[in-house]
């Protein structure tokens, strides 16, 4: 069963969606049940995965890209909750990328700042 408000996949008895809170009525469906789309699209993520991948972290941003390019394909095909958990990895794995990125840039400014200062203090007279 699906949520009619955000297409997440919830299981047969429950009765509000884990995501949204919405109440889930219980239908009994003869044939394969039909997800609606959600209300807002689903973002891919594609534009962060690459700008991390190109400057940050290019193994996790690969990984992000991976994901981005699956969001429009479910989104086209109907699997709305699999366009959504494919949405979150690729901004999880986008942000995974620019953490490995800046973390070392921000040591390499630390270190550089501490070598300016201790040749600034060996110059003194």
């Amino acid at each position: 069963m699906f949520c009619p408000k955000c297409g997440q996949e919830l299981p047969d008895d429950v009765a509000r969606c884990y995501s949204c809170g919405e109440p889930v009525e219980h239908l009994q469906a003869t044939g394969p049940v039909q997800q609606r789309p959600p209300l807002t699209p689903i973002p891919s993520n594609l534009v962060w995965a690459i700008l991390t991948t190109l400057f940050c972290c290019l193994p996790f941003g690969i990984v992000a890209i991976v994901y981005a390019a699956q969001v429009d394909g479910k989104t086209a095909s109907g699997d709305y909750a699999g366009a959504r958990e494919a949405s979150n990895k690729a901004r999880t794995w986008s942000f995974v990328a620019f953490l490995c990125g800046l973390i070392p840039m921000i040591i390499y400014i630390i270190l550089i700042v501490i070598g300016v200062l201790a040749g600034a203090a060996d110059h003194n007279f």
